[in-house]
This record gives structure tokens, C-alpha cells and sequence, in this order.
């Protein structure tokens, strides 16, 4: 069996579809990160494209190797393992398709097949704690019973409002009630002694964890926060390979993980970071916000590791992208069940596809 053909679709939905096809007639699908799905479609198109056709699908480990060495001058760091991810889903897809195996099983068995998941609320940061607070009711009338609040400051607007982060918490505390695993996602917007005095307060308050306090390349003052608190620190998302979070690991040392499956080149670099949260005893809470094929494949991998039993993000249901799938994940009383379908379990409706094609 060979690759045929490989064909990324950039989506008006702001993602960028991934289908690899053999010459068999198996297709496996797949998703690139976000950030900006006409550039990643073009570097799946015209830079992994050629490193592909002709070779076996099944060798997934060799491809990612491949398509990582093959073009790594392009940048380890964003666009190029942000559209690795697309094709190394798709391959472990026609895997699964193949053996007739969900991904889960192929990666050791699933410890759990029903996953929690929180549900998480970006945006905040023109937002009035009243606003937030509606979102986060709404979430709880969805089924929601863990909750994320997110600022999406970024380090460019450091300490920008500190008093309208907290205000807004201790509102959503106030709603939700002791017994909801609340957390707050600072999006890398405070210096070390705003993050180590505003996380004093949220300890006050229960928060369940705080997400990237500071600026992303600030391993030193991560660490600092991470060394004056209780509460559990995370980050992550902006790390791509495990050589990163390595070094994140030991020079920062959160207490949580955070890769992104459509971000750090999929699932085969996935399940190796997995490996170092786990060597490491670290919690291992992927980084997500495609609510469909990256949630999938975040999940497959989340269900083979027996430590990873924390919520897992999920930005809620988007039904203009369920109905790109035949059978779409099913999101309810606050879980997700994997499917035991073959693969990802997800099927694209490509006359759909077409038409929510940029």
C-alpha cells in the first residue's frame, strides 16, 4: 500500500483539513493548528506533499522523521509541525482503518473510553465579569461541570488589568460554587510578582489550575511562579517537540503538560511528550480548541495514558463542524465517549467539505 495523494483544504471555519489517500481507496483525515490554515494548507500541499506520495502510510514514525528533518529549516516552531499534525492524524487514521483498530488501541489499549471535559471560555479580556459570567451559565446549561475562564492578554499587554482578572474570578466562583474544578488561563499576560500575587488570591478562591501565568519564553519566571505557589501551574501550548518540553520540564518545571496535538506535529510527537509527562510525574491536560478532529485525536491519546484522568479542554460543540462528519463526536452530561469506530472514528462528508472550503 502507498500514499496516492495527499490534500489539505483550508476551511472558512478557520481550519485546515488534512485527507491522505492510498491506492487502495483508504483515506485517513487529519488537522492542522489554526493559526493560519491558507499558509498550512499550502506548506501540506507543496512542502510535505512530495516527501509523501509513493511511500507507505503505514510507516509513521519514518514519515514524521521525514517530513520533520526534510523541511526543518522551515521552522520547528509553528507553521511546519502546526502542519505536520494535519498529515501524521490522517496517517493514524488509515492505521486505524487498516487494522480495524480505534487509535487508542493502537497506542496500548484505552484505560478509559468516557472522558470529562472542561469547558473553556476565551476572550476575556474586553469582557466585563458580567459577561463572563453569562458565558460560564451558559456552559453549566450545556452540561458543563468544570470550567476555564481565559483573558488572552498575550506578554505584549503585560499587567494590563490584574483587578479585572480577579473581579471576574471571584464572579465566577461565585456562580459555579465550591464543587466545580475552576481554572484561569492568564495567556502569558503577567510579570512574575503580579502572577505569584494574583495566584495567592486565586488559591483563596479554589482554583483548580492556573494556566500560563507568563510569558511563554520566560522558563525562569515560570519557574519562580511555579516555586511560590500551591496551586498547579501548566504550559505547554507554545511548545512544539519534546526536545522543547524537555527543556521546559527542566527549566520551568510546571506541574501540568500542555501539548496540542495539532500544534506539536500530531499524535506520533504527542504520545512522546506523553511519555515524558509520565517519566517526569507531571499531569498531562493537552492544550485543544478544534472541537472535532483535534479534539479526536486528542482524546485517543489522552484515553491510552493511564495517569492522564484529569478534565480535558474542549471549547464546546460547533455544529456548523459536526456536519462536516458522517457520525460527529457526541459531547454530553459534560463527557465525551471516544467512538470504537476504526481510526479517529470521525468520517468527513466531502460534499460538505467543499463547501465550507475557503
Amino acid at each position: 500500500m502507498k500514499i496516492a495523494t495527499v490534500q489539505a483544504t483550508a476551511l472558512k471555519t478557520r481550519s485546515a483539513i488534512v485527507q491522505v489517500t492510498t491506492d487502495e481507496g483508504v483515506t485517513g483525515i487529519g488537522e492542522c493548528t489554526p493559526m493560519n490554515v491558507e499558509v498550512l494548507a499550502n506548506f501540506v500541499n507543496t512542502a510535505l506533499r512530495p516527501l509523501l506520495v509513493g511511500e507507505d502510510p503505514l510507516e509513521i514514525d519514518k514519515l514524521w522523521n521525514t517530513m520533520l528533518f526534510k523541511t526543518y529549516k522551515m521552522g520547528p516552531h509553528g507553521i511546519q509541525p502546526g502542519a505536520m499534525a494535519g498529515v501524521d492524524i490522517a496517517l493514524w487514521d488509515i492505521l486505524g482503518k487498516v487494522t480495524g483498530l480505534p487509535i487508542y488501541t493502537l497506542l496500548g489499549g484505552g484505560y478509559r473510553d468516557r472522558i470529562m471535559m472542561y469547558c473553556s471560555i476565551g476572550g476575556g479580556a474586553p469582557l466585563t465579569p458580567d459577561e463572563m459570567v453569562r458565558k460560564v451559565d451558559d456552559a453549566l446549561t450545556a452540561g458543563f461541570r468544570a470550567i476555564k475562564i481565559r483573558m488572552d492578554w498575550g506578554p505584549y499587554r503585560r499587567d494590563q488589568d490584574p483587578d479585572k482578572d480577579m473581579a471576574m474570578f471571584t464572579a465566577v466562583r461565585k456562580l459555579v460554587g465550591d464543587d466545580i474544578p475552576l481554572s484561569f488561563d492568564a495567556n502569558n499576560g503577567y510579570s512574575v510578582s503580579t502572577a505569584i500575587k494574583q495566584g495567592r488570591k486565586f488559591e483563596e478562591l479554589n482554583i483548580y489550575h492556573f494556566e500560563e501565568p507568563v510569558a511563554q519564553y520566560d522558563y525562569a519566571g515560570i519557574k519562580q511562579v511555579v516555586d511560590a505557589l500551591d496551586v498547579a501551574v501548566s504550559a505547554g501550548e507554545h511548545e512544539y517537540t519534546r526536545w522543547q518540553f524537555r527543556d521546559l520540564i527542566s527549566q520551568a518545571n510546571p506541574d501540568i503538560l500542555q501539548p496540542d496535538v495539532v500544534k506539536c506535529g500530531g499524535i506520533t510527537e504527542m504520545r512522546k511528550i506523553a511519555v515524558l509527562s509520565d517519566t517526569y510525574s507531571k499531569d498531562f491536560v493537552p492544550h485543544q480548541t478544534q472541537p472535532t478532529i483535534g479534539t479526536a485525536a486528542s482524546l485517543h491519546v489522552v484515553a491510552a495514558i493511564q495517569t492522564a484522568n484529569k478534565p480535558q479542554e474542549f471549547t464546546g460543540v460547533r455544529e456548523d463542524l459536526n456536519t462536516l462528519f458522517k457520525e460527529p463526536l457526541e459531547f454530553k452530561d459534560g463527557h465525551i465517549t471516544l467512538p470504537n469506530r476504526p481510526g479517529l472514528g470521525l468520517e468527513i462528508d466531502n460534499d460538505r467539505l467543499k463547501e465550507f472550503a475557503l
